[in-house]
């Protein structure tokens, strides 16, 4: 069967350790621990503080600013710039915060506000070369002559406050003086009010999914999702058990993300760790530059990012002796990598965590003190208190152990569904509570979890079924061979072809031929892909994710298909 512990049924792995946080404005809700969790309970010598662009922002700073924002409880949207962290003193006001993508265009933008029917919206004036009011002009251009807080738009019936963050701009507020009208006694009074009828229940985020295969769905949230899911990150990672100089996490993922907001943000927040954001937008060099400067012994990304650092021209002359350990997530890590960030920069206790923006995010992750190969090759065990099981795709009954089949999850971690999407949520959410994943893995005795890859990615080549996670772990032992990403493309005879976008190393040449004779021998012959197309880049999500259905669609078209 899939995988088993003592008193469970066979074919399910359910971890159940430490009890769940669920109260009214307490524990179990975010504004509760934002406003009201002393910093006594962390570990001696810890203090809570934000590192952001050289500027400390000590605990107590960060979690006083939420209550004196004059709003009241309604769905907000925020756009992130510079690292700012809006979300975190939106919680105890009980909004409901909209995260959303800082590269959105126009449609994209109107797309999300209309979805979730957003009555507010807070963005900066520009970042980078996206100039948000002139986006916002684009969709609702009675922004313009509206009086502040009171507009009425056409296309966004719902958007009735616009609040800027850093210049005040005509049919907006300016967030100095929202801030300032959160002061009034009233307005604190009436969110006490408010607070006392919260429940853990309540949605506190909609987080749109990072389009990899298509439109974005608003996976809905709750405090009860995300307040467990951190503390549980925070002991699976032994947080508690780690010295101040140990607890420097520096996060250079995006904050509108699960892996940043609730993984890097709510961790640091709930286990009183340093958070030291290393840049406004990823950059590797920026990165090592933190690690060195704020002596970072933790450090978060995904595999694109890790990648990154590593290659940076300069990489040995930084000191990054204090590094111990780190989290990477957010798409299928190649066993090479693992092994070579656990050598070059001496992260033993680097960790690898699986999980989807649906459930929290977090639901497999290794222990510390798991071996190199574990973690090279596996995204660990399940996390407390859920429940996971592996179903074969043809049957839908639970598959053998080390057999591929997709897995499934369930318990507190679900979302409680796409906001305003019924019909989608009822596609991957049954009767029984179990959230289909759409992910192919395979779970030996121990409760080792290996991602294959993603359903929707599988290649079916002449009935042969084709896993493009398995060859992109095997090019990756390819001496020239910096990425890989295989690509299931259209074929009138067999029905798909494999086609492998390579990306070299800095400085490498090698042929199509070449590449194809490294394969024989080593794989079957049917994996052996028919395309071999040399690559400089691939189509991102901001999160680093490879959208590989637009990957898909370029290479059919550059190999005329």
């Amino acid at each position: 069967m899939g995988t088993h512990s003592a008193g469970h049924s066979p074919g399910r792995h359910h971890s159940g350790e430490e009890g769940l946080a669920c109260t009214s404005g307490g524990v179990g809700v975010l504004g509760g621990i934002i406003q009201d969790r002393p910093l006594d309970p962390w570990p001696p010598n810890h203090t809570n503080a934000w590192l952001v662009s050289d500027q400390l922002v000590l605990f107590p700073e960060a979690h006083q600013g939420g209550p004196r924002y004059g709003l009241q409880p309604l769905r907000v949207e925020g756009i992130e710039r510079d690292h700012v962290c809006p979300g975190h003193v939106m919680h105890p006001c009980c909004l409901h915060q909209v995260s959303v993508n800082p590269a959105y265009q126009a449609p994209e933008l109107e797309y999300a506000l209309k979805k979730v029917g957003c009555k507010a919206l807070v963005f900066p004036k520009q970042f980078k070369t996206q100039q948000y009011y002139n986006i916002l002009k684009q969709i609702c251009p009675e922004v313009e002559k509206a009086k502040p807080g009171a507009l009425k738009s056409q296309r966004l019936p719902d958007l009735t406050i616009v609040i800027s963050v850093d210049t005040p701009l005509p049919g907006t507020l300016f967030l100095d003086d929202v801030v300032a009208a959160g002061n009034q006694e009233q307005h604190l009074a009436q969110l006490r009010h408010t607070q006392k009828f919260l429940s853990c229940h309540d949605p506190i985020n909609i987080q749109f999914t990072s389009g990899t295969t298509g439109s974005p769905k608003g996976a809905t949230l709750s405090h009860y999702n995300i307040v467990n899911n951190s503390n549980m990150i925070g002991e699976r990672l032994q947080l508690s058990q780690k010295t101040a100089e140990k607890s420097r996490m520096v996060l250079p993922t995006p904050l509108y993300h699960c892996l940043g907001s609730v993984g890097g943000t709510m961790v640091s927040l709930m286990h009183g760790v340093t958070l030291i954001l290393s840049s406004p937008v990823f950059d590797g060099k920026k990165a090592l530059e933190a690690i060195s400067r704020e002596r970072g012994s933790f450090l978060y990304g995904t595999p694109t990012m890790f990648v990154d650092i590593l290659n940076q021209p300069d990489f040995s002359s930084y000191d990054i002796s204090a590094i111990c350990g780190g989290v990477i997530a957010g798409s299928p890590v190649p066993p090479e990598l693992i092994r070579a960030i656990i050598n070059k920069m001496n992260m033993k206790e680097l960790v690898v965590a699986y999980g989807t923006t649906e459930n929290s995010p977090v639901t497999f992750m290794n222990f510390p003190e798991d071996t190199m190969e574990q973690k090279a090759e596996s995204v660990g065990r399940v996390m407390p208190h859920t429940e996971a099981q592996i179903m074969n795709m043809e049957t839908r009954t639970l598959a053998e152990l080390n057999t591929p089949g997709e897995l499934c999850i369930r318990g507190y971690c679900v979302m409680q569904g796409y906001w305003g999407d019924p019909q989608k949520t009822d596609e991957v959410i049954g009767q029984d509570k179990w959230y289909r994943t759409g992910d192919i893995a395979v779970m030996d005795e121990q409760g080792f979890c290996r991602i294959v890859g993603r359903a929707k990615d599988m290649i079916i080549r002449g009935g042969e079924n084709i896993y493009p996670a398995e060859l992109e772990d095997f090019f990756h032992t390819h001496p020239q061979v910096q990425d890989v990403q295989v690509v299931g493309v259209k074929d009138n005879r067999m029905g798909e072809e494999i086609c492998a976008c390579i990306r070299l190393k800095k400085g490498e040449k090698t042929t199509a031929e070449e590449i194809k004779a490294f394969c024989k021998g080593k794989i079957s012959h049917f994996k052996i892909p028919r395309y071999i197309v040399f690559v400089t880049d691939y189509p991102l999500t901001v999160s680093g994710k490879v959208q590989k259905f637009k990957l898909r669609e370029q290479m059919e078209q550059r190999l005329n298909l």
